[in-house]
């Protein structure tokens, strides 16, 4: 089960009341990716459209002592790649990321006397086979892509390959988190950066870190 259908009202923070901090700072950092956008998609998809090669988008919600991050991430920041595996060393390198996202003490680093405890992952991707459909969110995606090899212009607006990572934490101080740190850049080299949306007790804040400054401020 995910974290999404345990911590609903977690999850409708993240999605829906952060759309407003993620649009103002997508508009001023992902101009570049607003001829990839369908307006049909705007209203609908708005995150997930903004896929662009070397920036990854955490939303983080915090409500009570509970905190939850959700990642999006293109294939080709984590893997180098936005297909399924050709040949075992992708392969390889598939297992190793989803190991890596499936530990999130790797990616985040949460003031100690917060004293915040990890309580569960769920990581998914779309780097599968036309004919596995493990993934969920986008067997839709999926389902005609066989059947239109041609299809640029529906690769570009449905099939990118993604990584999506929810972290669940439980923070007994949470009044103590006045600050994430981020190591996401020194597992993950091909990203270049992450914006940050935050939603909690201390407001709703936007950021975006780089391999150089990697520590947002609550």
């Amino acid at each position: 089960m995910s974290i999404c259908n345990k911590k609903t009202l977690l999850c409708l923070a993240v999605s829906g009341s952060l759309f407003s901090v993620s649009y103002a700072a997508n508009a001023n950092d992902h101009h570049d990716h607003n001829h990839h956008d369908g307006e049909h998609h705007e209203s609908e998809h708005r995150h997930h459209d903004a896929h662009v090669h070397g920036v990854v988008e955490t939303n983080i919600a915090q409500d009570g002592d509970h905190l939850l991050f959700e990642i999006t991430a293109p294939g080709a920041d984590v893997v180098g790649f936005e297909h399924a595996p050709k040949d075992d060393a992708q392969k390889q390198v598939l297992a190793n990321a989803v190991k890596t996202l499936n530990n999130p003490n790797l990616i985040f680093t949460l003031p100690e006397n917060a004293k915040c405890t990890f309580e569960e992952a769920h990581v998914s991707h779309n780097l599968v086979n036309h004919n596995d459909h493990d993934e969920h969110d986008h067997d839709h995606d999926h389902d005609h892509d066989h059947d239109h090899h041609d299809g640029e212009h529906h690769k570009e607006h449905g099939k990118h390959g993604e990584f999506s990572a929810q972290y669940e934490y439980h923070c007994e101080a949470i009044s103590n988190l006045d600050q994430i740190e981020t190591q996401w850049f020194t597992h993950f080299p091909h990203t270049h950066k992450m914006t940050i949306q935050y939603l909690g007790d201390a407001g709703q804040k936007a950021a975006s870190l780089t391999p150089k400054s990697s520590v947002i401020t609550l």
